[in-house]
């Protein structure tokens, strides 16, 4: 009996020693593919280019690079939040390799990994880092240049410098922007920043959740999504974030259709607002005593969950009800968000954001004659880039504001109903 107890404490010490350390250790929170475990190789430099740094791309693609410059690719290292989120989160080498993805941006070489799960690299001084050029983020031979060669949406020999054509724009993207979360440790419906395996798994449906036609699929997330995109021309990535346009390539040239190179995303109000419709109205009250006021908010134009990236970012909802003064008389708040569960196993613990198609309804009633009554409503509508909770846990003092107002809509109600 005495051997039981020994074995039972020894079982429940380790248990708690176990759960201990699965609430200090480093977070690891997604698989670390083959596709971004090193940073791309610049061995190869493509004539004209020696630095691969945005300004000599400028030299020619001026409106290009106007563009990038204004978009968060060029900050993708720099951006002040990024900065002390990943210093908060002990610089992870991994990081790196999608905020400054060429080799020569990076002032370490990674030369292998301690451990299989590749978060544990071995590294060594690169004698070919250029601050400057890590500065720059996302930069244009980021995307534009592999193995010695410049790839564009169309190849050309006539150019100043050969152009390889790339088999499908979208394939750039899922570099950085597929991430698995297939670990025995984790239980993601979609991984973190899982953008694609959200778009498969509701690739089926159109605005107002319905079916695109008979027949039509939504591909299954699986426990984790996928982790590979297998049909990456399906996508649609491009599309949304780099629309063609009528444009000069080069300065001397002639004007072609060319993709921008923007990429607005959750940081572009007007970006935001595109992918939403919200309509706010007086509906039928479930009793005849009372009166009710419903918003609804439908994701009409994005291929993707609204909000989608780092699960941090979140709407917030505020259905209200105001007297003649607007004075609130009565208020009902929601949070559109991915709540997730960190420690000490990652798991979905619940999902309000919008899928694609879908609507989310919110109502505020109040009864006839009694107490105050509404002579308007209101619906306000919030993007938030950062949770709060993080900011103040990580002491990020941002400059800029971090959240913004998506919608704002009042409608007046008839005090007679």
């Amino acid at each position: 009996m005495k051997q039981k107890y020994v074995i039972g404490g020894a079982v429940l010490l380790a248990l708690v020693i176990f759960l201990g350390w699965r609430f200090v250790r480093p977070m690891n929170i997604f698989a670390v593919s083959e596709a971004f475990e090193r940073p791309v190789s610049t061995a190869k430099i493509p004539a004209p280019l020696n630095t691969l740094r945005a300004e000599e791309c400028a030299a020619c693609h001026q409106a290009f690079y106007r563009e990038w410059s204004t978009s968060m690719h060029s900050q993708a290292w720099t951006d002040p939040y990024f900065q002390v989120d990943w210093r908060f989160d002990r610089s992870q080498q991994i990081c790196r390799n999608c905020h400054t993805p060429l080799d020569r941006q990076q002032p370490q070489r990674v030369l292998g990994f301690k451990d299989k799960e590749k978060w544990d690299p071995v590294l060594a001084p690169n004698p070919d880092f250029d601050p400057r050029l890590q500065r720059q983020g996302v930069t244009c031979a980021a995307c534009h240049v592999r193995d010695g060669k410049i790839l564009g949406s169309t190849g050309s020999r006539a150019a100043p410098h050969p152009v390889e054509k790339l088999t499908d724009p979208n394939q750039v993207c899922v570099r950085c922007h597929v991430v698995g979360g297939e670990r025995w440790d984790t239980f993601f419906r979609f991984p973190p920043c899982g953008t694609v395996a959200e778009i498969r798994a509701t690739a089926a449906y159109e605005p107002g959740g319905r079916k695109q036609g008979p027949g039509a699929q939504a591909v299954p997330a699986g426990r984790s999504g996928e982790i590979v995109a297998s049909d990456i021309a399906g996508l649609g990535c491009v599309d949304c974030h780099m629309p063609l346009v009528e444009r000069l390539v080069v300065a001397a040239g002639q004007a072609q259709r060319r993709r921008q190179h923007l990429w607005r995303g959750g940081h572009d109000p007007a970006m935001v607002k595109s992918a939403l419709e919200m309509q706010l109205e007086e509906v039928p009250a479930p009793s005849p005593d009372e009166r009710r006021v419903r918003l609804t908010l439908t994701n009409v134009g994005a291929a993707h969950y609204v909000p989608t990236g780092t699960p941090d970012r979140h709407l917030t909802v505020g259905l209200r009800l105001l007297d003649a003064n607007g004075t609130i008389i009565k208020e009902e708040k929601a949070l559109i968000r991915r709540t997730i569960l960190w420690r000490p196993f990652i798991v979905d613990l619940w999902d309000t954001r919008l899928p694609r198609g879908q609507s989310r309804t919110y109502t505020v009633d109040y009864a006839i004659g009694a107490g105050p009554q509404p002579a308007a409503a209101e619906a306000v509508v919030r993007y938030y880039l950062v949770d709060e909770k993080r900011r103040r846990r990580i002491g990020y003092e941002n400059a800029d504001p971090v959240s913004y107002e998506v919608f704002r809509q009042r409608i007046s109600l008839d005090v007679a109903g």
